[in-house]
């Protein structure tokens, strides 16, 4: 697999061999020999780099499962909590991201504060997770999603700087150590302000919303668009939600975006 690498997010960033010095983002892997098969991400229409992959497999799917218990984090999406890493695995890595060309899934470690962020084995907590999902090679475009910052880290500079790194690799054009897309794109539920804000803050142009963009799963009831469904429907008793849409274009990030990306990652806290 090709690699590169990002720079700190307090300094010029450059790719190749690109360092963070805020971030840790290893590719989702597994030292255990019943968690191994998800290891297997090589099929990604694109190559990942270094600073965005770890080499040496660990029990991130371990950390996911602890990291993830509350309920509330799990609000806008059909997966989650887990009771464990298998769990984990079973659920939300083997149903959605393991064998799919079109997607990618990271973890995200804090690396800012040493003392501060190490767990008991002297490892880097485990900070969010997020991907990229919904790729396409030949369109040139991709999709930021599956993010999740654990609770320790909201409202910190984490979710600045993994999706900052991430906006990075796929916006740079080639010659700058990035992947040139034309397009990185943005969904979430209508209801989740929390993650529309986030994405204006970057620089994401909302696009519109595309209505009635999903069946919600039992339980789900919170984030129902609120409108009632018609005599008849094929799942009745389920609600739908509206998706908003917002992207940010490669005329966006070289018309201010990059420099409007740059300002949310020299965040430090």
């Amino acid at each position: 697999m090709l690699r590169a690498a990002f720079a700190s997010a307090s300094q010029k960033h450059q790719l190749g061999p690109f360092l963070n010095t805020n971030l840790a983002i290893p590719a989702m892997t597994s030292s255990n020999t019943t968690l191994a098969a998800a290891a297997e991400r090589d099929n990604f229409h694109f190559p990942i780099p270094d600073c965005l992959e770890n080499d040496k497999p660990s029990e991130h799917a371990d950390k996911v499962a602890a990291s993830s218990k509350d309920k509330s984090l799990w609000t806008y999406f059909p997966h989650g909590p887990f009771k464990d890493g298998a769990d984990f695995i079973e659920r939300f890595w083997n149903t959605v991201f393991r064998g799919n060309p079109s997607q990618f899934f990271f973890v995200v470690f804090d690396k800012t504060k040493r003392q501060e962020s190490q767990d008991g084995n002297g490892n880097f907590k485990l900070a969010a997770i997020m991907g990229y999902i919904l790729t396409s090679e030949w369109d040139l475009w991709t999709e930021i999603g599956a993010v999740i910052v654990f609770p320790e880290f909201q409202r910190t500079h984490v979710a600045s700087n993994a999706v900052g790194l991430l906006l990075h690799y796929a916006l740079d054009l080639p010659e700058e150590g990035g992947l040139g897309l034309r397009r990185v794109q943005w969904r979430a539920m209508e209801s989740n302000a929390g993650s529309i804000r986030l994405a204006r803050r970057f620089g994401f142009q909302m696009e519109g919303v595309t209505r009635w963009a999903r069946v919600l799963q039992p339980g789900e009831e919170t984030v129902t668009n609120g409108r009632p469904e018609r005599r008849g429907d094929p799942r009745p008793g389920l609600g739908g939600t509206d998706i908003a849409v917002l992207a940010m274009c490669w005329d966006d990030w070289e018309n201010g975006g990059r420099e409007k990306v740059d300002a949310e990652m020299n965040r430090t806290k």
